[in-house]
């Protein structure tokens, strides 16, 4: 059961947003016209984080593995695709609306909140007894039921202080839209709520022409989207998202093994890139979805309570026999290992871009308070970090400067690399510690006698003296992909 936030995390989560505004990771989207609720961009070194964490999982899933290739579907796709995977009929959240605030909210949400409040206190029988009706319930679709639990537990809408609540409903979560030249010939078409479907119904294309064999994988990094009513905690749950998923097809009957093999490998992906053991754990699913035969999630424990990251499932074969169903082609693989066609079964891992980010972002935001001083400063690993060296000139003269624009002329071509002159020496290293930046070679007249610089560390501050001609090996070194790809 996730936690209530503290008063300490809650300030915590809102220095993390504003450090995020404030040096250049992410906004508010159209903030100079007072912005629009949970759509965010990202700013010039959120985009460079969240591209290398994209990159680090798109090749471990693609070269570290050997079985599993990648696509890039289309957003739009034709509407059966979503009558065929349940999305049209079962895409729902149950939400309820506060007739004196008139703020809306999921109902589930509601109670899983109240009974985080008798977790906390330490009665958890009676935590556990409020998600386990409230579980039977939304088994049931029993919706009456939902609202009397939220009644008779006395819940309250935090903004009116009162219980005065409609009915539950279910609200679909797709966008949709029209496609087509003349309004009343347009068809409705629907923005995806996810990657997945985009991999199912290119089964076969992909099998065949990359001459896979099961058992293999299909990855796809691609933007999603769903009306979310309630949408909060930052990045955590917007409206406009990025997932991150594998579609992994096996032979059926060996689905349960790959699903532990998947599990395994993802946490240790998680623990690779340095989040401690302690903030990560996972969580089988009571209530499977009417796809699955066995789920879990990876929750990371953020500022606001431990949630889901990233979700493991084994979908049966429930996506390509529904496809083959609503579409009449047939979906079946023939695999010569045992002179059989079947329809294979699929293990599925969905990481969300932003989620990460967030969790990579909560991971680093490190503040440290000694007798001597205080500092901040973002703890990425080398290989993901935005910027991987500043180059600083300590003086706007003497050559300097120019020297310093060598060093980035060597570097620049294989890594991000930021050039500064203005200011103390000590104030740019502190500017380079609240962005990340692992290396800070300073550039001083020492350097225009023997070619050799000084390198500041960022999370120990220690410097030392090295020759130019050993920083792209140093940088790439301790930068590469290889670092975390060894770990696993």
């Amino acid at each position: 059961m996730a936690k209530t936030a503290t008063p300490a995390e809650n300030a915590q989560l809102k220095d993390i947003i504003s450090h995020a505004k404030e040096y250049g990771f992410v906004y508010p989207s159209s903030e100079i016209y007072d912005g629009l609720q949970a759509v965010y961009d990202y700013g010039a070194y959120g985009v460079e984080l969240k591209n290398n964490l994209k990159r680090l999982w798109w090749e471990t899933m693609t070269r570290v593995q050997d079985n599993i290739v990648g696509i890039d579907a289309a957003i739009f796709m034709h509407p059966t695709t979503w009558k065929a995977s349940g999305h049209v009929d079962s895409f729902n959240d149950p939400m309820i609306d506060n007739k004196d605030s008139k703020k809306r909210y999921r109902a589930d949400v509601l109670v899983e909140e109240h009974a985080a409040v008798f977790e906390r206190s330490g009665d958890v029988e009676k935590a556990n007894s409020l998600t386990g009706a409230l579980a039977r319930m939304l088994e049931a679709e029993d919706l009456a039921g939902v609202r009397d639990l939220i009644i008779n537990e006395g819940i309250k809408c935090p903004i009116s202080g009162t219980s005065n609540w409609t009915d539950v409903r279910q609200f679909n979560l797709m966008f949709s839209t029209q496609v087509g030249s003349v309004a009343e010939d347009a068809s409705t078409i629907y923005l995806r709520p996810e990657t997945a479907q985009g991999i199912f119904v290119n089964f076969l294309n992909v099998q065949k022409t990359a001459r896979m064999k099961v058992p293999f994988g299909i990855a796809q990094i691609g933007k999603a989207f769903r009306n979310e009513i309630v949408a909060r905690q930052f990045i955590f749950r917007m409206r406009e998202f990025e997932q991150m998923e594998m579609q992994f097809f096996v032979r059926p009957g060996t689905e349960l093994e790959w699903y532990k093999v998947w599990a395994e490998t993802r946490m240790n992906w998680h623990l690779a890139l340095g989040t401690p053991v302690e903030k990560l754990r996972k969580h089988d699913h009571e209530k499977l979805a009417h796809y699955a035969n066995a789920a879990m999630d990876i929750e990371y424990d953020f500022p606001f309570g431990f949630k889901e990251v990233e979700g493991i499932h084994s979908r049966t074969d429930f996506d390509l026999k529904s496809h083959q169903e609503f579409s009449k082609k047939k979906q079946q693989y023939f695999d010569p290992e045992v002179n059989q066609n079947y329809i294979p079964y699929v293990i599925e891992t969905s990481i969300g871009a932003d989620r990460l980010f967030l969790l990579t972002l909560c991971n680093a935001f490190t503040e440290e308070n000694t007798e001597e001083k205080s500092r901040t400063y973002l703890k990425f690993h080398p290989a993901i970090a935005p910027v991987k060296a500043a180059i600083l000139p300590i003086t706007k003269k003497d050559g300097l400067p120019e020297k310093g624009k060598e060093i980035v002329e060597l570097l620049k071509y294989d890594f991000n690399i930021i050039y500064e002159d203005a200011a103390s020496i000590g104030k740019r290293y502190t500017r380079q510690d609240l962005i990340g930046t692992p290396f800070c070679i300073a550039v001083d007249h020492q350097t225009l006698e023997d070619n050799t610089v000084t390198i500041r560390h960022r999370d120990t501050t220690e410097q030392e003296r090295v020759p130019i001609s050993e920083l792209h090996g140093r940088i790439a070194e301790a930068t590469s992909f290889r670092r975390v790809f060894e770990k696993l």
